[in-house]
């Protein structure tokens, strides 16, 4: 018995001693591994300084201007669009230039296929507007990189990826003095700010992501960015859903790089303040939009109108969804006394091939609908055809989801059109508002309010139709050229005031 006992306790301590030495094994092998990283670390952390420092050193090596000047480089890669994205670039451009005499405008685009005098005369005929000075193009070769057509999966990312690609080519062809974002291309900033020594402004039009888009993800509704396979499975919907929150942190890091934001809207103010955490550096500056122009339009009554004309003024792209208006046109029809004769009358700038694409699919649809003959095309229209139209309308149609301003929209409305735009953004929070008591338009969400808008403009009276335009055209002036002009160069004196070369 006392045998079988100390066999047992030596078996025992033989176990224990087997432990302590698996574990002085481990504890040594775990040393081992961490000081083994930690010097990798050190390597790396080294490694990128250097390559830091070499980086800054080829930078600042580039060709710079005239230093007696101060030089200013819009990054705007679709320059040539015709949309109102541009008519803010072009205004912008026009306002520093007629202020200050030692300034010179630079624009990053990748519209190779036009050549500058195309591209200022396409300026002036869609925006009537001309520049008092010279600019300067810069054109990217790789602006293919940044569109959405060549990422069917992670988009959002993989232009973002794009978009730094594209800000090192611009940088590498010339490094301003000051860099201005145009497009939403927030990705962009640290490359300019950090590497490339600028100070950085921007113009935000529209969030690259947004809480609404969080939340129709997480609904598992269905849009022209959240495809029916994703909102119709609740994995690959939980998946995006962490997708776009790891993504929201991203976005919020590089949009804290720029010094200065200016956004268009209330709505895009709230969700960049949320998104960025820069609330002081945020500045409301709507968008220009030739109101006086439009206001100075005759109005043609209705009675003398033998078609009833809806009006659709938008580049022709998904989130604009083109697809609702003609929906909501063939349920008009449904419901509209058949004595009133309608069509609709589609204005939209056309940028690529995609989006001629995007034309042929909406014509199929019309098609389909039986309302073909009644919708009239103008792609890439120049501005006196886009005035002749509102001219000779009745009713202005907005369909875009979350617009975050929506200059067609004021367009429409100092033109004389009676407005039916979407209830949400831009249109919701700051245009087709009560002006002194007066309703300049309406607002709606789906095919039959659409449809209902319309059919009461169409037998509403001359008389109540005419109140709402004069209310209309009144509530519109704090959206024209010159109201931007002041705004804009009051949030662009920090920017300038960052420079060491004096202003004149």
């Amino acid at each position: 018995m006392i045998q079988t006992i100390n066999n047992i306790r030596d078996s025992m301590l033989e176990m224990f001693e087997l432990v302590s030495q698996m574990f002085s094994l481990s504890v040594r092998v775990w040393s081992l591994a961490i000081t083994v990283l930690l010097q990798l670390l050190v390597i790396l952390v080294g490694l990128l300084c250097l390559c830091w420092v070499l980086l800054k050193f080829c930078v600042y090596t580039l060709p710079r201007g005239d230093p007696g000047q101060i030089h200013v480089a819009f990054f705007h890669p679709y320059c040539n669009a015709g949309g109102g994205g541009e008519r803010v670039l072009w205004c912008a451009i026009r306002s520093l230039q007629k202020k200050y005499k030692n300034i010179k405008c630079y624009i990053y685009t990748g519209d190779t296929e036009a050549s500058p005098e195309e591209i200022l005369q396409k300026a002036k005929d869609r925006f009537n507007v001309t520049l008092p000075q010279p600019v300067e193009f810069i054109f990217l070769r790789s602006r293919s990189i940044v569109e959405a057509k060549y990422y069917p999966f992670l988009t959002l990312f993989m232009q973002s990826i794009g978009s730094i690609m594209l800000a090192g080519e611009a940088l590498s062809k010339f490094r301003p003095d000051i860099f201005f974002d145009s497009m939403g291309y927030a990705f962009t900033y640290p490359v300019f700010r950090f590497i490339g020594g600028c100070v950085v402004g921007c113009y935000t039009h529209y969030p690259t992501i947004s809480t609404d888009m969080l939340n129709r993800v997480s609904d598992r509704l269905e849009s022209h960015n959240n495809r029916r396979l994703i909102a119709n499975s609740a994995v690959f919907s939980f998946a995006k859903m962490v997708y776009y929150r790891v993504f929201a942190e991203l976005y919020s890091l590089v949009g804290w790089s720029a010094q200065v934001v200016m956004v268009n809207s209330s709505w895009t103010h709230g969700h960049i303040s949320s998104l960025w955490g820069v609330n002081r550096r945020i500045h409301i500056v709507y968008p220009p939009c030739d109101t006086e122009k439009f206001k100075s339009l005759e109005i043609i009554p209705d009675v003398e109108k033998k078609v009833k004309s809806i009006v659709s003024i938008g580049q022709i792209r998904p989130e604009k969804d083109h697809a609702l208006q003609l929906k909501a046109l063939h349920r008009l029809c449904e419901i509209v006394d058949p004595a009133t004769e309608t069509q609709l009358v589609i204005i939209g700038g056309c940028r690529n091939e995609e989006d001629h694409q995007r034309v042929t699919a909406l014509k199929d649809l019309a098609a389909s609908l039986n309302i073909e003959d009644k919708v009239v095309w103008k792609l890439n229209a120049p501005f006196d055809e886009l005035l002749e139209c509102v001219q000779q309308g009745t009713i202005g149609l907005h369909t875009m989801w979350c617009e975050h301003f929506g200059i067609c929209v004021v367009e429409c409305m100092a033109g004389g059109l009676i407005m039916v735009a979407h209830d949400s953004g831009g249109p919701k929070m700051d245009i087709v508002v009560d002006y002194e008591g007066q309703q300049t338009g309406y607002r709606a969400l789906d095919v039959e309010s659409y449809a209902q808008a319309m059919k009461t403009v169409l037998e509403s009276s001359s008389e109540t139709k005419e109140s709402m335009r004069l209310a209309a055209k009144s509530s519109v002036d704090r959206f024209s050229d010159a109201e931007f002009e002041m705004a804009f160069l009051g949030a662009c004196e920090s920017l300038f005031s960052s420079t060491n070369v004096v202003l004149n």
